[in-house]
């Protein structure tokens, strides 16, 4: 048969496969979540997320040793503290579990790259967001005390902060308390396009943060909007964030598409924990190949356009570029 165009020509080796690949992806573009009890001595397993582990402030940094051992540079840190209030109270404490564990990090890995995430959620004994106003969360009381809670965690060594909680108008407050204070160069990570999503079960147990009444949906958003993504990425980039963030991710690739398209900034997906849960699952009963299901969903994320992957398979997925499987 005579065909000139013959696309199977690019397919024939791994090597000739690779070289051709129009998606590229490094270890650097990974982030590995570790969550730190501060009432725990050791690890404990995380039942809902097999595989993961809470950590105690004596063992947080073998968890970054795994973490450089696999070829992971980065984290982001939740924390589980000791006590609970109206107000979350705890969350910028200079003695609460994640200052106390950025201190210690870097005291043992200096150049190992911490993100913390800031909300209130883990902090506030009723488990919503922020400050409540009856049974509505106070958004603009809650900015005051995100951006005290961000610069605690710069305070105390922080490299990035992470705003989760959807209020309104955090990533001006937080730039603007981070700069007053000689933080013109720390950045912002903002949960841009956070959806009240049926995904994050196994991380509410995780860290401890399923609302007491209610649920979130009056701050974040609903999944059925595409439109209003695009808006709270543009509102972010007007407020001074310096990376983006779609979450979840697999249900939401045409999401990152579209603001990666419309954005300079960098973006990043973070693949939640009913992502990793169900492939882990699914796996266990034999229905699929967890390593190669691993391995296709991260590709289809950075195909999307993220930059950027938050995922607890981290380690695995590094591991995977270094072999060449993906990457």
């Amino acid at each position: 048969m005579d065909m000139t165009i013959r696309p199977r020509r690019l397919r024939g080796c791994d090597s000739l496969r690779h070289m051709v690949r129009e998606t590229r992806m490094s270890p650097d573009s990974l982030i590995y979540p570790i969550f730190v009890d501060e009432q725990l001595t050791g690890r404990r397993a995380i039942d809902a997320l097999e595989g993961q582990y809470h950590y105690g402030l004596d063992s947080v940094c073998g968890a970054v040793r795994e973490c450089v051992e696999a070829g992971v540079g980065r984290c982001i840190l939740f924390g589980l503290p000791a006590k609970k209030d109206a107000s979350g109270s705890s969350a910028w404490d200079r003695k609460g579990v994640v200052q106390q564990a950025i201190r210690a990090i870097k005291k043992e890995f200096p150049d190992f790259y911490v993100i913390t995430d800031v909300c209130m959620c883990e902090y506030t004994d009723h488990g919503h967001c922020g400050a409540l106003c009856g049974h509505e969360v106070d958004n603009d009381k809650t900015l005051e005390l995100l951006s005290r809670t961000a610069l605690s965690h710069v305070e105390a060594g922080a490299d990035m902060v992470a705003p989760s909680d959807m209020m309104d108008g955090r990533v001006a407050a937080i730039r603007a308390v981070l700069d007053k204070n000689g933080h013109q160069n720390t950045p912002i990570m903002s949960y841009s396009a956070k959806y009240a999503s049926a995904f994050y079960g196994p991380f509410r147990e995780a860290a401890g943060s399923a609302p007491s009444f209610g649920d979130r949906k009056g701050y974040q958003m609903d999944p059925h909007n595409r439109k209003e993504a695009v808006k709270e990425c543009a509102l972010d980039v007007e407020e001074g964030a310096d990376i983006l963030m779609v979450k979840p991710a697999l249900s939401y690739l045409d999401i990152i598409r579209e603001c990666s398209d419309a954005f300079d900034l960098p973006m990043c997906a973070y693949s939640v924990s009913g992502e990793y849960a169900m492939t882990k699952a699914a796996a266990a009963a034999g229905l699929i190949d967890e390593y190669r299901v691993m391995c296709e969903s991260a590709v289809s994320i950075f195909r999307a356009g993220a930059d950027i992957l938050i995922t607890y398979y981290a380690k695995e997925l590094s591991q995977a570029m270094r072999k060449g499987d993906i990457g």
